[in-house]
């Protein structure tokens, strides 16, 4: 760990000499910022060049055109990746943020920074990254240049803004030597501004009082937003940061804070607060924020926890359950890696906004409110499950991700990919009763196979050429990533057992600590774990992993119990697709198979080949083989008919001899299947038939998510009405069974899974129509508007809000909204704001749908998964279709296509399309939008639209057949 720390003695004594400076020079600052956006050098227009000339008093500033700004590819600058001549060190940053509007009703921080940079290639020129700043010029330029140990630096010739490519360019006279070490500074002012994204602003109201908070998210391109950097995750530095922040606010930083002084600026009473310097650590790990937020702590071993929030959160004890896990989070993961926690301190903070779900900052975890607050009056079992798997995930980023990183944004699959796994078993080490793991079958492997089975996916890994722009490192943050990244982790793990596995990582870890890698290096260190310890497989992990990694999709496993006979297919949803993406591997894979029968079950066998026959796969009737136990490995699986048929007379019999994990895979292989015109359609709804006896979340869970498919393509047709019938039929012994078992609705089921199904149990039966649901959603929510006491449980009330506002009109929705906007906890917020998308009034639902556009109404965080759930009703989605389209510039332009949200809208809204008409009008919106472009949703639109043929397909196909099974099996 020390290696990290290390910092050159000629490289300290400067960067103090700078800190010193950088806080006169804030202090002093005369730079005129009237007219910011226009007069100023700035990265929000063209490429510019700047003179000005300053006086103690004024700065006259004049800006022209750089003359060789030329958009000429071989020119550096234009570039999208920065060149390898200069190595950062050490980096001395100094904040100021102004929490108050100046007079052009801008928010604003001031600020300088000096970089110490090592020059390893002669170069006369410095590219640095820079976007959106405003720089006070120095002797006529945006930066100055000193040499280290009595060298002596070349002069500046040129700088200017290269605005496309997001770089302040600095232009030499002659080499930088290479060997030599120098110093950048810089002074510059940049906007606060609620684009939730670089160095920006939260607001929040206490007691009627508009309170702001300085904070930031820097992945993956904005730190350059912040101060200007080499911002490449490869480009690791030590930092030290100082805050001036008002006395009465609060800094936080990636690490403790070394001192702090008060001081007396034009009247005001400002702290000026630096903190001990990082370790070595990538600029998209940075972090600062200033605010009035407290805290609740507590210790474990040497590391400090403080979970921070909003005062009212934290007095009411919101983040007590975060603290409750954070520890054991922790000490888990200092065993699974080998390596303590890297940092003395841990903290944890709940954003008011907050564009993603949490960010693992090295030291300073930023969160939205509803993945890290939790309220035992108010929060459901859901945002409690939500609370402890996010809060793993950021931990575990803080060994996998921040001590060793990534060297490229293509390879972050990995890094996402191994924290969406492992927050399971982090989950599990602080809820051991849960049986949490169990949950990733559903969230992560199932959910993204519906996207993997898309001709327009992708492969985990891109070539690192792939990946340049903001834009492109935006659209890899996507479910492929996250998701199908975690899927085939866990296969990994799962054939190589957890303890071979943790030795490979535990050794990539150690080998690797404060640098970065590539993905085949922890291949490298599994292999040597392997070796270790005489596992035999079917080659080295490359070989093996190679196919899951470098290739998109996955197989259908077909086997034929008559004959033994095994074989693999690359699984399309749409078998008539064409797959334009080549591969090396020709779409087949080594696959891992885990098995059992009726009467035994076997060691692992590997599907190495496109077929095979192997003697133990060949079973009589009425013997049955069930394929990939606990749905282990990333595939899926067929059989001949006479196993089908053999399977669902065991779950007819006596369902309970089939693992649970695998009851709900029947059900979601048999759909899928379907889906691709493997087996009919009317086996896969046969699968759902002993659910009538069913009582266990996965199998329920996984039937309700494959006919919600249905649900959407047939909701505006009639198959709706007999659909409708046999869902309640199959749900009221569900709903009766917890009825009882709750006394009624008044105590909660002991057991996670438990409380999940009865949630599933009540939101079923009452969107379905079962009049004694309805009932006592309306009878429940009535006391509550009679008695202004709500005496529903909150793992029961999006359910009980959903129904009421659909059944209740204009007067249930006016009620939810205003208990809305006085919600005090996000995810009661969270809650009803989704529930009052469930309004079956059009005009209701397009008043709505404005508010998402109004941020005084709906927080810029929340807008696309508001009209995400305006979609999601049947009433809604013609709605929020319209209102996409004539938006889109608007939202394009507020939200910048850049979210991890942005690709969810398009599918959201596009999700229930099924007709020749609608593909038409898909297909227009993308012709007209060509010019505004659909950022990290350029993808999902592509995936729309191949959806939608799919879809049309589909219900051509199978619209009768349905209608007919429905209809005989609903009686």
């Amino acid at each position: 760990m020390a290696a990290g720390f290390f910092i050159s003695k000629a490289v300290g004594i400067v960067g103090i000499v700078l800190a010193l400076g950088a806080v006169a020079t804030i202090i002093a600052l005369s730079v005129v910022y009237a007219q910011e956006k226009n007069k100023t050098s700035s990265s929000g227009g063209d490429a510019t060049t700047t003179t000005t000339t300053t006086t103690t008093t004024t700065t006259t500033t004049i800006t022209s055109l750089a003359p060789n700004t030329t958009a000429a590819p071989n020119n550096p600058w234009n570039r999208w990746r920065l060149p390898t001549t200069l190595k950062p060190e050490f980096y001395d940053v100094t904040l100021q943020p102004f929490l108050k509007p100046d007079n052009n009703n801008m928010y604003i921080f001031k600020g300088n920074s000096s970089v110490t940079f090592t020059c390893e290639e002669a170069t006369n020129l410095i590219i640095i990254h820079s976007n959106k700043l405003n720089y006070t010029l120095q002797g006529g330029f945006h930066a100055s240049l000193q040499a280290l140990n009595n060298s002596k630096a070349p002069t500046i010739t040129k700088t200017w803004l290269e605005t496309t490519t997001q770089y302040l360019v600095v232009q030499l006279d002659g080499p930088l030597q290479k060997g030599k070490s120098y110093v950048l500074f810089s002074i510059f002012t940049g906007e606060l501004a609620d684009d939730l994204a670089g160095f920006y602003r939260s607001e929040y109201v206490e007691g009627n009082v508009t309170k702001v908070v300085a904070t930031t998210q820097m992945q993956a391109p904005d730190a350059r937003k912040a101060f200007p950097c080499f911002d490449e995750p490869a480009m690791k530095a030590n930092f030290t940061v100082t805050l001036i922040h008002p006395s009465d606010h609060k800094a936080l930083s990636n690490m403790p804070v070394k001192s702090t002084q008060e001081v007396q600026i034009d009247g005001n009473s400002w702290n000026i607060t630096t903190f001990l310097t990082t370790p070595k650590m990538s600029t998209y790990l940075l972090a600062f924020i200033v605010s009035q937020f407290d805290y609740v702590p507590s210790q474990s071993g040497e590391v400090l926890i403080r979970i921070w929030g909003r005062p009212q959160a934290i007095r009411e004890g919101q983040g007590d359950y975060a603290l409750q896990v954070t520890g054991p989070i922790l000490s888990f993961f200092e065993q699974h890696y080998n390596t303590p926690y890297p940092l003395p301190k841990s903290d944890q903070v709940a954003l008011p906004d907050f564009n993603a779900g949490a960010m693992e900052n090295w030291g300073l975890v930023t969160y939205r409110e509803n993945s890290l607050l939790f309220d035992n009056g108010y929060s459901s079992i859901g945002n409690k499950e939500r609370v402890v798997t996010v809060i793993a995930h950021e931990l575990a980023h803080q060994w996998f991700g921040n001590l060793v990183t990534l060297r490229w944004w293509n390879d972050l699959w990995l890094n996402e990919g191994f924290a969406s796994y492992v927050e399971y078993l982090g989950a599990d080490s602080a809820e051991p009763t849960w049986n949490i793991k169990d949950l990733m079958v559903l969230n992560e492997v199932y959910t993204v196979m519906a996207t993997d089975a898309l001709t327009t996916s992708h492969p985990l890994s891109f070539r690192e050429e792939e990946i340049n722009t903001p834009a492109e490192i935006s659209e890899v943050f996507d479910s492929i990533a996250y998701s199908k990244g975690a899927s085939v982790l866990r296969m990994l793990s799962d054939f190589l057992t957890e303890d071979v596995f943790k030795e490979g990582l535990q050794s990539y870890l150690n080998t690797y600590a404060y640098g970065n890698t590539v993905y085949t290096d922890l291949w490298e260190h599994l292999q040597k774990a392997v070796n270790n310890n005489n596992l035999t497989l079917p080659g080295n992990i490359s070989t093996i992993m190679d196919r899951w990694t470098l290739q998109m999709g996955f197989p259908v496993v077909t086997v034929n119990t008559l004959t033994g006979r095994i074989q693999q297919n690359h699984f399309l949803l749409d078998p008539t697709s064409t797959v334009e993406r080549p591969s090396d591997f020709n779409y087949t894979w080594i696959v891992p198979i885990t098995w059992m029968t009726s009467k035994t079950s076997g060691s692992r066998y590997w599907l190495v080949q496109v077929s095979d026959t192997n003697s133990s796969f060949k079973v009589d009737s009425p013997d049955w083989l069930l394929l990939n136990l606990n749905v282990s490995g990333y595939f899926r699986v067929n059989y001949n008919q006479e196993n089908w048929d053999q399977l669902l007379q065991q779950l007819s019999r006596n369902h309970l001899v089939i693992p649970v994990i695998n009851r709900a895979q029947i059900i979601d292989d048999a759909f899928n299947l379907a889906r691709a015109k493997y087996i009919n359609v009317t086996l896969a709804l046969n699968t759902t038939q002993f659910l009538s006896q069913e009582r266990e979340y996965m199998p329920w869970q996984a039937a309700l998510n494959n006919l919600k498919y249905f649900q959407l393509m047939f909701d505006r047709s009639e198959v709706f009405g007999v659909m409708k019938s046999y869902i309640q039929k199959q749900v009221e012994p569900l709903f009766k069974y917890y009825k009882d078992v709750t006394s009624n609705w008044t105590t909660v089921p002991p057991v996670l899974m438990d409380q999940y199904n009865e949630i599933n149990a009540i939101s079923t039966a009452c969107s379905y129509g079962i009049p004694e649901c309805q009932e006592l959603a309306t009878s429940l929510f009535q006391h509550w508007q009679n008695t202004n006491n709500n005496i529903i449980h909150p793992n029961l009330r999006s359910a009980i809000y959903c129904s009421a506002v659909a059944t209740g009109g204009q007067e249930a929705w006016n009620f939810l909204w205003d208990r809305f906007l006085e919600a005090t906890v996000v995810s009661e917020a969270d809650r009803i704001r989704a529930a009052l998308a469930c309004s079956t009034e059009p005009w209701i639902l397009q008043r709505y749908l404005q508010y998402t556009i109004d941020p005084t109404k709906i927080r810029k965080q929340d807008a696309t998964s508001t009209i995400n759930s305006i979609a999601s009703n049947v009433v809604g989605q013609p709605l929020a279709w319209d209102f996409i389209r004539s938006n889109w510039k608007l939202l394009f332009g507020q939200y910048g296509g850049g979210s991890f949200s942005f690709s969810r809208l398009i599918l959201s809204v596009t999700q229930r399309f099924s007709t020749e008409f609608e593909l038409q009008q898909l297909e227009q919106f993308k012709a007209d939008n060509q010019d505004i472009g659909f950022g990290s949703g350029t993808r999902a639109l592509e995936q729309a639209l191949e959806k939608t043929r799919s879809n049309i397909n589909w219900v051509n196909e199978n619209k009768a057949s349905v209608l007919a099974w429905f209809t005989e099996h609903s009686r």
